[in-house]
């Protein structure tokens, strides 16, 4: 497919392969005189263009290394690239972002247009320190050993080598020992790199440590609300939420685990309970083959949207989806966008199960926010804060949960979407335990590997429901060792609990109004990142509140249409 958006300031030929290619075009920037605000705006195109340039380079060095974690010469591009490439490249854009916060001709921009840019670039400019891009740097490289020790992470059951993602369709078995050798085989090999996952968390957190004492704050939790422009809400609302969740939450949670021990007939839940279906129904397995879970997923979303089950076709025709797990490749799910081209690349780890095609719904909800706002001219407004953002991919799991119909009969749909608002309940209270956590870690920087544990402990007797974990408690203190998001993102999760309540007004409103919730959900995905966050909501005719006011009414819906649900 031809690129839609051709260069008009980077040179066509330019590959950014090198700092050398990419430092005149930073320069020329620096250095060009700006007499107007219609000068000042081509100059800020001209910086957007550059930059989705540039982070195109990087996405596909990224998704690389991803797919390929096992590849020596795809891993020593990808550490060129965050060394030699991006460090060079931040005092310039820093450079860049000083030029305009000091135009004068920046009061005549149009204010509307250019409120949420401006803010923004005034926040990341106070927030640059030269001494952390090295520090910065570390970081990457920490994460990408994370990623290689989790791709490394593979058992030897049921006579051959298994991915964890591919591990994860046993704990759906009826077969309750077979359920048990199988989590037992993960968490025994998740056991043999505990020091490996606490090293590289350390190092995480030290170099995270000194980044925020670099800018002048007290600690990470305060860098990173400046680093997520969280303006519109304070750790003081995370604490609430946490507490809205235990409150409203932890009950439903609670009905709901004891539910499951009373269908299994079982004495007590144990971890290896929680997935399989609770009246020993053998897992829906809707699909075998990656491209036949892309299929199954095109003609769900065609089924919500026409308009978007056209965009995932195109998605499917030009490459851009690795669906499958296999050996070396990172686990987890995600959608990165490249940026030049405007297109977006969907990742994940399927295992032939129905909640694979969950994850890919989920993934698809993000690759249709960046192609509702790809013609945005300004990289910057072509995504949104991370809290609308998973609105977009919960918003569509839930959207597309009547149509379900298109690949199950009722009473396997009835299944799909019990297991779906049962995990619906059951994210708020992990959202709010990880939160917790990373609040705790980064106000305790100095905690040891015992300390570390114990908290994880702490919080799960809270957040964690009836499940008996008795004769595991060292697997249940490193639970913390599968979220990948301490590593790589860090403090993004509270964003999923204030999505969740987002997704599931946008559910309520569906099923007073689909057709209306659905041009409501697409006209404020067109939107990007151009508007305050609470305007992103208010657009998709949802409130921004994550308080117990607000969830209490949602949780109580939700377990109603449980209730209403077959068995």
């Amino acid at each position: 497919m031809a690129n839609a958006f051709p260069r008009s300031f980077v040179p066509a030929g330019l590959d950014p392969q090198t700092f050398k290619q990419i430092e005149p075009l930073l320069i020329s920037l620096e250095q060009r005189p700006i007499q107007s605000a219609a000068e000042l705006e081509k100059w800020l195109l001209d910086c957007s263009e550059l930059t989705a340039v540039l982070s195109e380079a990087g996405t596909r060095r990224e998704i690389e290394m991803t797919c390929h974690t096992d590849d020596p010469a795809i891993e020593k591009e990808y550490l060129r690239w965050v060394e030699e490439v991006q460090p060079l490249c931040k005092p310039h854009f820093q450079k860049l972002d000083e030029k305009f916060l000091a135009s004068p001709f920046r009061a005549g921009l149009p204010k509307k247009r250019y409120f949420v840019f401006d803010r923004n670039t005034a926040n990341d400019a106070a927030l640059f320190r030269p001494e952390n891009i090295p520090l910065q740097t570390e970081e990457i490289k920490l994460n990408q050993a994370r990623a290689k020790l989790a791709g490394a992470l593979t058992v030897f059951f049921d006579g051959q080598e298994r991915t964890m993602p591919q591990m994860g369709k046993y704990l759906e078995e009826p077969d309750r020992r077979l359920r048990q050798f199988a989590w037992e085989a993960m968490t025994t090999r998740r056991l043999a790199d505990e020091k490996g996952f606490h090293d590289t968390l350390d190092g995480q957190i030290a170099v995270r440590d000194r980044i925020a004492k670099n800018a002048g704050l007290q600690n990470f939790v305060e860098y990173a609300f400046k680093m997520w422009r969280r303006f519109d809400y304070t750790p003081a609302d995370c604490f609430a939420f946490h507490d809205a969740i235990e409150k409203t939450c932890m009950p439903a949670a609670r009905r709901m685990h004891e539910r499951r021990c009373r269908q299994l007939n079982l004495p007590a839940l144990r971890p290896w309970d929680l997935q399989v279906d609770p009246q020993n129904r053998p897992p829906l397995k809707p699909f075998t083959t990656a491209e036949e879970l892309a299929e199954l997923t095109e003609r769900i979303v065609r089924r919500v949207d026409a308009e978007l089950g056209d965009e995932f076709r195109g998605l499917r025709n030009e490459k851009l989806l690795d669906l499958d797990s296999r050996p070396g490749k990172a686990p987890g799910g995600y959608q990165s966008t490249l940026e030049e081209r405007r297109v977006p690349f969907i990742f994940m780890n399927a295992a032939g199960l129905h909640g694979d095609i969950m994850v890919l719904l989920h993934e698809a909800g993000h690759a249709f926010h960046a192609n509702a706002a790809r013609d945005d001219g300004l990289v910057a407004y072509r995504s949104a804060p991370i809290e609308f953002c998973e609105v977009a991919s919960m918003g569509m799991e839930l959207l597309a949960g009547p149509e379900l119909a298109e690949i199950y009969a009722p009473a396997e749909r009835a299944r799909a979407l019990r297991r779906h608002f049962e995990g619906v309940i059951g994210l708020l209270p992990w959202v709010a335990m990880i939160d917790a956590f990373q609040h705790w870690l980064y106000t305790h920087p100095a905690h040891s590997h015992e300390e570390r544990n114990a908290c994880w402990l702490d919080l799960n007797r809270r957040f964690g429901g009836e499940v008996d974990s008795s004769g595991y408690e060292k697997p249940l203190k490193l639970g913390w060792q599968r979220v990948l998001h301490l590593w790589q993102c860090p403090f993004y999760y509270v964003e999923y609990g204030i999505a969740q309540l987002g997704a599931l007004q946008l559910w309520a409103n569906s099923l007073k109004d689909r057709r209306g919730a659905i041009a409501a959900y697409k006209r404020a995905l067109a939107l990007g990142g151009s508007r305050p966050l609470p305007e992103l909501f208010a657009a998709a005719g949802l409130r921004f509140d994550f308080s117990a006011e607000t969830l209490g009414p949602l949780i109580e819906q939700v377990e109603a249409h449980l209730a209403s649900l077959p068995e």
